[in-house]
């Protein structure tokens, strides 16, 4: 029963100590949100006309091929414009909007991308985001440097009472994040963010994107048992 106690004993005293990693690295992926909209006098018109662009957009994204790692649409809406008529309402236009999502992994092709994009009538870019995959190699090696600076902990207590360490007992792990989330698109307030929207044909120059570097983060908690000191 006295080894199951959290302070251990006079034979087996116990060190708890918690590990902490921070790195900061290149993003792996970027995402850009794509709002495609169109106005028409009647509804089939409205409906026509976004097919239309939408179709645009689709195909401008796919032509980036491996670029484009993933291009989902999102939201899809149609509503109609009203206007007081004398003492009634009647339609006066449709407006109708597609969101899509794209996933790049070639930042060269993702500046060049999103100026194409936002040069074409009717259209809105937001982004980029950029993220971490989940299986990302920085997130162990994150974990890996606290588990070391865990053990470099306890090992320096143990020095300190002229003893050393003799078993580790418990290692919880708290979790490592990324600072920007791999999934939905992050809140428009958070991180770089950036809006195209744009109504005239001229080509515009391919941006020039600097990625944001990536926060990793990992903690663990361990706890050890140390040879009875000399006190």
């Amino acid at each position: 029963m006295t080894s199951d106690l959290p302070y251990g004993t006079a034979e087996a005293p116990r060190v708890a100590v918690r590990g902490e990693a921070r790195l900061e690295v290149d993003p792996e992926i970027a995402r850009i949100g794509i709002t495609v909209s169109a106005r028409g006098t009647d509804r089939r018109s409205a409906l026509d006309d976004l097919t239309r662009r939408n179709t645009t957009v689709l195909d401008l994204v796919k032509s980036y091929g491996q670029a484009v790692e993933k291009l989902e649409t999102g939201a899809f809406s149609i509503s109609p414009e009203l206007t007081r008529h004398g003492r009634a309402e009647r339609v006066r236009a449709y407006h109708g909007r597609v969101h899509l999502t794209a996933e790049l992994t070639d930042f060269t092709a993702l500046g060049e991308l999103t100026t194409r994009l936002a040069d074409l009538e009717l259209t809105r870019v937001d982004g980029p985001w950029w993220a971490l995959r989940p299986d990302s190699p920085a997130h162990a090696e994150a974990r890996r440097r606290a588990v070391t600076e865990a053990v470099q902990r306890a090992r320096e207590y143990a020095q300190a009472l002229g003893t050393g360490l003799a078993a580790l007992i418990e290692l919880a792990d708290l979790g490592a994040e990324n600072a920007t989330p791999y999934g939905a698109l992050p809140p428009a307030a958070g991180g770089a963010r950036m809006a195209f929207a744009a109504e005239a044909a001229d080509i515009a120059p391919a941006l020039d994107l600097e990625p944001q570097r990536q926060t990793v983060t990992a903690q663990v908690n361990a706890r050890f048992t140390m040879h009875p000191p000399q006190l």
